[in-house]
Protein backbone atom coordinates (compact mmCIF):
# COMPACT_ATOMS: atom_id res chain seq x y z
CA UNK A 1 0.00 0.00 0.00
CA UNK A 2 2.03 2.99 -1.17
CA UNK A 3 1.58 6.20 0.76
CA UNK A 4 4.48 8.26 -0.53
CA UNK A 5 2.92 11.17 -2.41
CA UNK A 6 -0.26 11.05 -0.42
CA UNK A 7 1.43 12.23 2.78
CA UNK A 8 1.75 15.64 1.11
CA UNK A 9 3.66 17.64 3.69
CA UNK A 10 3.58 15.08 6.51
CA UNK A 11 6.37 13.22 8.29
CA UNK A 12 5.90 9.46 8.82
CA UNK A 13 7.79 6.54 10.25
CA UNK A 14 8.36 4.23 7.31
CA UNK A 15 10.28 1.05 6.44
CA UNK A 16 14.03 1.32 6.27
CA UNK A 17 15.06 2.82 2.95
CA UNK A 18 17.09 0.81 0.46
CA UNK A 19 18.73 4.09 -0.45
CA UNK A 20 18.97 7.37 1.47
CA UNK A 21 17.84 10.32 -0.61
CA UNK A 22 18.85 13.78 0.57
CA UNK A 23 18.63 17.29 -0.81
CA UNK A 24 22.21 17.22 -2.06
CA UNK A 25 21.49 14.18 -4.25
CA UNK A 26 18.29 15.72 -5.62
CA UNK A 27 20.09 18.97 -6.38
CA UNK A 28 22.77 17.08 -8.31
CA UNK A 29 20.13 15.18 -10.27
CA UNK A 30 18.33 18.40 -11.14
CA UNK A 31 21.54 20.13 -12.23
CA UNK A 32 22.48 17.20 -14.45
CA UNK A 33 19.08 16.52 -16.02
CA UNK A 34 16.81 19.56 -15.51
CA UNK A 35 19.18 22.49 -15.01
CA UNK A 36 16.47 25.09 -15.62
CA UNK A 37 14.82 23.92 -12.37
CA UNK A 38 17.97 23.42 -10.29
CA UNK A 39 18.00 26.94 -8.86
CA UNK A 40 14.59 26.65 -7.24
CA UNK A 41 14.24 26.28 -3.46
CA UNK A 42 14.21 22.60 -2.46
CA UNK A 43 12.64 21.36 0.75
CA UNK A 44 11.98 17.85 2.10
CA UNK A 45 8.27 17.44 2.85
CA UNK A 46 7.79 13.67 3.16
CA UNK A 47 9.91 10.58 3.66
CA UNK A 48 7.11 8.13 3.10
CA UNK A 49 6.48 4.41 2.85
CA UNK A 50 7.89 4.09 -0.65
CA UNK A 51 8.97 7.53 -1.83
CA UNK A 52 10.72 10.69 -0.79
CA UNK A 53 9.04 13.99 -1.71
CA UNK A 54 10.84 17.31 -2.03
CA UNK A 55 8.97 20.48 -2.77
CA UNK A 56 10.59 22.32 -5.67
CA UNK A 57 9.72 25.99 -5.65
CA UNK A 58 6.06 26.86 -5.21
CA UNK A 59 4.40 24.72 -7.85
CA UNK A 60 6.44 21.53 -8.30
CA UNK A 61 7.70 18.58 -6.30
CA UNK A 62 10.31 15.87 -6.88
CA UNK A 63 9.28 12.31 -6.11
CA UNK A 64 11.96 9.64 -5.82
CA UNK A 65 11.63 5.97 -4.78
CA UNK A 66 13.45 5.17 -1.55
CA UNK A 67 12.87 1.41 -1.87
CA UNK A 68 13.46 -0.77 -4.92
CA UNK A 69 10.02 -2.38 -4.64
CA UNK A 70 8.47 1.03 -5.32
CA UNK A 71 10.23 1.56 -8.62
CA UNK A 72 7.71 -0.35 -10.80
CA UNK A 73 4.89 1.62 -9.14
CA UNK A 74 6.45 4.93 -10.12
CA UNK A 75 7.13 3.62 -13.63
CA UNK A 76 3.45 2.70 -13.94
CA UNK A 77 2.50 6.26 -13.04
CA UNK A 78 4.98 7.66 -15.56
CA UNK A 79 3.66 5.34 -18.26
CA UNK A 80 -0.07 5.65 -17.72
CA UNK A 81 -1.02 8.88 -15.95
CA UNK A 82 -0.26 11.17 -18.90
CA UNK A 83 -2.71 9.07 -20.92
CA UNK A 84 -5.40 8.91 -18.25
CA UNK A 85 -5.17 12.42 -16.81
CA UNK A 86 -6.97 14.40 -19.54
CA UNK A 87 -10.20 12.45 -19.05
CA UNK A 88 -10.34 12.51 -15.24
CA UNK A 89 -11.48 16.08 -14.59
CA UNK A 90 -9.36 16.29 -11.41
CA UNK A 91 -5.65 17.00 -11.03
CA UNK A 92 -3.46 13.90 -10.68
CA UNK A 93 0.32 13.55 -10.29
CA UNK A 94 1.14 12.91 -13.93
CA UNK A 95 4.84 13.78 -14.24
CA UNK A 96 5.67 17.10 -15.85
CA UNK A 97 9.29 15.94 -16.16
CA UNK A 98 10.85 12.48 -15.95
CA UNK A 99 14.18 11.79 -14.28
CA UNK A 100 16.63 9.02 -15.14
CA UNK A 101 19.18 7.16 -13.03
CA UNK A 102 22.31 9.16 -12.39
CA UNK A 103 24.60 10.78 -9.82
CA UNK A 104 24.73 7.46 -7.96
CA UNK A 105 20.93 7.17 -7.85
CA UNK A 106 19.90 3.93 -9.64
CA UNK A 107 16.19 4.45 -10.43
CA UNK A 108 13.82 6.65 -12.43
CA UNK A 109 12.16 9.57 -10.64
CA UNK A 110 9.54 12.19 -11.39
CA UNK A 111 8.89 15.91 -11.18
CA UNK A 112 5.19 16.53 -10.61
CA UNK A 113 2.89 19.45 -9.90
CA UNK A 114 2.45 20.47 -6.28
CA UNK A 115 -1.23 20.55 -5.34
CA UNK A 116 -2.04 23.07 -2.59
CA UNK A 117 -4.86 22.20 -0.25
CA UNK A 118 -5.68 19.96 2.67
CA UNK A 119 -5.39 16.20 2.77
CA UNK A 120 -8.89 14.77 3.30
CA UNK A 121 -7.77 12.56 6.19
CA UNK A 122 -7.02 15.77 8.11
CA UNK A 123 -10.39 17.34 7.30
CA UNK A 124 -13.44 16.63 9.53
CA UNK A 125 -15.62 13.93 8.02
CA UNK A 126 -18.66 16.20 7.86
CA UNK A 127 -16.70 18.61 5.66
CA UNK A 128 -15.75 15.83 3.25
CA UNK A 129 -19.40 15.44 2.26
CA UNK A 130 -18.98 18.44 -0.03
CA UNK A 131 -16.76 16.45 -2.41
CA UNK A 132 -18.78 13.21 -2.51
CA UNK A 133 -20.34 14.01 -5.86
CA UNK A 134 -17.01 15.11 -7.36
CA UNK A 135 -15.29 11.94 -6.21
CA UNK A 136 -18.09 9.87 -7.76
CA UNK A 137 -17.60 11.74 -11.04
CA UNK A 138 -13.86 11.06 -10.89
CA UNK A 139 -14.51 7.35 -10.33
CA UNK A 140 -16.93 7.21 -13.25
CA UNK A 141 -14.38 8.81 -15.54
CA UNK A 142 -11.57 6.52 -14.39
CA UNK A 143 -13.56 3.27 -14.41
CA UNK A 144 -13.46 2.50 -18.12
CA UNK A 145 -12.15 -0.68 -19.76
CA UNK A 146 -8.38 -0.90 -19.51
CA UNK A 147 -6.03 -2.22 -22.20
CA UNK A 148 -4.59 -5.69 -21.93
CA UNK A 149 -1.19 -4.31 -20.94
CA UNK A 150 -2.53 -2.38 -17.94
CA UNK A 151 -0.47 -2.90 -14.76
CA UNK A 152 -1.16 -6.09 -12.84
CA UNK A 153 -1.69 -5.71 -9.09
CA UNK A 154 -2.07 -8.92 -7.03
CA UNK A 155 -3.84 -7.22 -4.11
CA UNK A 156 -6.22 -4.75 -5.75
CA UNK A 157 -9.14 -5.31 -8.12
CA UNK A 158 -8.97 -9.07 -7.58
CA UNK A 159 -11.69 -11.45 -6.32
CA UNK A 160 -12.17 -11.20 -2.56
CA UNK A 161 -11.27 -14.87 -2.18
CA UNK A 162 -7.72 -14.02 -3.25
CA UNK A 163 -7.42 -11.75 -0.21
CA UNK A 164 -9.14 -14.03 2.28
CA UNK A 165 -6.12 -15.62 3.96
CA UNK A 166 -4.39 -12.32 4.61
CA UNK A 167 -7.58 -10.67 5.86
CA UNK A 168 -8.35 -13.61 8.15
CA UNK A 169 -4.85 -13.35 9.62
CA UNK A 170 -5.38 -9.65 10.26
CA UNK A 171 -8.77 -10.24 11.87
CA UNK A 172 -7.30 -12.77 14.30
CA UNK A 173 -4.18 -10.76 15.12
CA UNK A 174 -5.47 -9.29 18.38
CA UNK A 175 -4.53 -5.84 17.09
CA UNK A 176 -8.07 -4.73 16.27
CA UNK A 177 -11.10 -3.93 18.35
CA UNK A 178 -14.33 -5.81 17.55
CA UNK A 179 -12.50 -8.57 15.69
CA UNK A 180 -15.33 -11.06 16.10
CA UNK A 181 -17.80 -8.66 14.46
CA UNK A 182 -15.34 -7.89 11.70
CA UNK A 183 -14.73 -11.58 10.97
CA UNK A 184 -18.44 -12.27 10.77
CA UNK A 185 -18.94 -9.32 8.44
CA UNK A 186 -15.99 -10.31 6.25
CA UNK A 187 -17.32 -13.86 5.95
CA UNK A 188 -20.67 -12.45 4.86
CA UNK A 189 -19.32 -9.91 2.39
CA UNK A 190 -16.72 -12.11 0.71
CA UNK A 191 -19.56 -14.39 -0.40
CA UNK A 192 -20.81 -11.65 -2.74
CA UNK A 193 -20.86 -12.57 -6.43
CA UNK A 194 -17.54 -11.94 -8.16
CA UNK A 195 -17.12 -9.21 -10.76
CA UNK A 196 -17.87 -10.62 -14.20
CA UNK A 197 -17.50 -7.44 -16.21
CA UNK A 198 -14.49 -6.12 -18.13
CA UNK A 199 -11.34 -5.15 -16.28
CA UNK A 200 -11.71 -1.45 -15.55
CA UNK A 201 -9.01 1.07 -14.69
CA UNK A 202 -8.63 1.45 -10.92
CA UNK A 203 -6.82 3.89 -8.66
CA UNK A 204 -6.40 1.03 -6.19
CA UNK A 205 -5.86 2.92 -2.92
CA UNK A 206 -8.96 5.07 -2.28
CA UNK A 207 -8.30 6.20 1.30
CA UNK A 208 -8.67 9.85 2.39
CA UNK A 209 -4.94 10.61 2.59
CA UNK A 210 -4.88 10.32 -1.20
CA UNK A 211 -7.38 13.14 -1.72
CA UNK A 212 -6.54 16.85 -1.67
CA UNK A 213 -9.38 19.24 -0.85
CA UNK A 214 -9.42 22.98 -1.46
CA UNK A 215 -12.28 25.44 -0.99
CA UNK A 216 -14.75 22.58 -0.38
CA UNK A 217 -13.83 20.98 -3.70
CA UNK A 218 -11.80 17.97 -4.78
CA UNK A 219 -8.52 19.53 -5.89
CA UNK A 220 -6.46 16.41 -6.66
CA UNK A 221 -6.29 12.65 -6.35
CA UNK A 222 -2.82 11.44 -5.36
CA UNK A 223 -0.67 8.31 -5.37
CA UNK A 224 -1.51 6.05 -8.28
CA UNK A 225 1.14 3.54 -7.31
CA UNK A 226 -1.52 0.82 -7.00
CA UNK A 227 -2.90 1.64 -10.47
CA UNK A 228 -4.32 -1.50 -12.04
CA UNK A 229 -7.33 -2.96 -13.81
CA UNK A 230 -10.08 -5.16 -12.40
CA UNK A 231 -13.15 -4.98 -10.18
CA UNK A 232 -14.24 -1.34 -9.58
CA UNK A 233 -15.45 -2.33 -6.10
CA UNK A 234 -11.91 -1.75 -4.82
CA UNK A 235 -12.17 1.97 -5.55
CA UNK A 236 -15.80 2.20 -4.46
CA UNK A 237 -14.59 1.32 -0.96
CA UNK A 238 -14.12 5.10 -0.70
CA UNK A 239 -17.80 5.24 0.26
CA UNK A 240 -16.79 3.93 3.71
CA UNK A 241 -13.13 4.95 3.83
CA UNK A 242 -13.74 8.64 3.12
CA UNK A 243 -17.32 9.46 4.05
CA UNK A 244 -19.93 9.16 6.79
CA UNK A 245 -23.48 8.01 6.05
CA UNK A 246 -24.75 11.27 4.47
CA UNK A 247 -21.63 11.65 2.34
CA UNK A 248 -21.77 8.00 1.38
CA UNK A 249 -25.36 8.38 0.18
CA UNK A 250 -24.33 11.21 -2.18
CA UNK A 251 -21.30 9.27 -3.42
CA UNK A 252 -23.31 6.10 -4.04
CA UNK A 253 -26.06 8.05 -5.82
CA UNK A 254 -23.45 9.26 -8.30
CA UNK A 255 -22.25 5.73 -9.17
CA UNK A 256 -24.10 3.22 -11.31
CA UNK A 257 -23.34 -0.13 -9.67
CA UNK A 258 -25.35 -3.18 -8.71
CA UNK A 259 -25.94 -4.44 -5.17
CA UNK A 260 -23.24 -7.11 -5.45
CA UNK A 261 -20.64 -4.50 -6.36
CA UNK A 262 -21.53 -2.43 -3.31
CA UNK A 263 -21.21 -5.53 -1.12
CA UNK A 264 -17.73 -6.14 -2.49
CA UNK A 265 -16.92 -2.44 -2.06
CA UNK A 266 -17.85 -2.65 1.61
CA UNK A 267 -15.63 -5.72 1.91
CA UNK A 268 -12.75 -3.79 0.33
CA UNK A 269 -13.36 -0.95 2.79
CA UNK A 270 -13.06 -3.49 5.60
CA UNK A 271 -9.87 -4.90 4.08
CA UNK A 272 -8.19 -1.54 3.52
CA UNK A 273 -9.48 0.01 6.75
CA UNK A 274 -8.20 -2.84 8.89
CA UNK A 275 -4.83 -2.72 7.14
CA UNK A 276 -4.54 0.96 7.99
CA UNK A 277 -5.58 0.29 11.58
CA UNK A 278 -3.18 -2.62 12.08
CA UNK A 279 -0.28 -0.53 10.81
CA UNK A 280 -1.29 2.65 12.62
CA UNK A 281 2.09 2.79 14.35
CA UNK A 282 3.76 3.02 10.92
CA UNK A 283 1.20 5.49 9.55
CA UNK A 284 0.18 7.64 12.54
CA UNK A 285 -1.41 10.23 10.28
CA UNK A 286 -3.85 7.59 9.06
CA UNK A 287 -4.76 5.99 12.39
CA UNK A 288 -8.02 7.92 12.51
CA UNK A 289 -8.83 6.87 8.95
CA UNK A 290 -8.57 3.19 9.88
CA UNK A 291 -10.82 3.63 12.90
CA UNK A 292 -13.30 5.62 10.80
CA UNK A 293 -13.47 2.95 8.10
CA UNK A 294 -14.02 0.15 10.62
CA UNK A 295 -16.78 2.07 12.37
CA UNK A 296 -18.50 2.82 9.06
CA UNK A 297 -18.43 -0.72 7.66
CA UNK A 298 -19.75 -2.11 10.97
CA UNK A 299 -22.47 0.52 11.34
CA UNK A 300 -23.74 0.38 7.75
CA UNK A 301 -26.79 -1.83 7.48
CA UNK A 302 -26.57 -1.97 3.71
Amino acid sequence: MPFGYGWHNRTVTAPVADLDVDADLVTRLLRAQHPDLAGRPLRLVANGWDNVIFRLGDDLCVRLPRREVAVPLLVNEQRWLPTLAPALGVSVPAPVRVGLPGEGYPWPWSICAWFPGEIASQVPVVERRAVAGELATFMNRLHVPAPVDAPVNPVRGVPLAVRDEQIQDRLTSGKLARERELRALWDELRAAPVWDGPKLWLHGDPHPANLVLRDSSLAAVLDFGDLTAGDPATDLAAAWLVFDEPGRAVFQAGIEADAATWLRARAWALAIGTAIAVFADIHPGLAGAGEHAISQVLADQG
